[in-house]
């Protein structure tokens, strides 16, 4: 599990993005899709976007608490 962490950031900040983009494309400020102008993906894309901010925060809390592999001999 110790790829976990990192992996769980890099999700949470994609789905960000993603999420931003949706909010965006459904208010309008990004057209040329079916999903502009529609309300749906303005509420789709900010509940994507705090779900991906909550999995990053996850990940960079559980990477901080996580020990780290020691190196060397005693």
């Amino acid at each position: 599990m110790r790829g976990y962490p990192r992996a769980a950031l890099v999700v949470g900040i994609l789905m960000l993005i993603f999420g931003i983009v949706f909010a965006l494309q459904g208010k309008g400020t990004i057209g040329g899709s079916a999903m502009s102008n529609n309300s749906f993906w303005i509420y789709a894309g900010m509940v994507i976007a705090i779900v991906g901010v909550a999995i990053s925060v996850l990940g960079a809390w559980t990477g901080s608490k996580s020990p780290k592999p020691k190196t060397g001999t005693p």
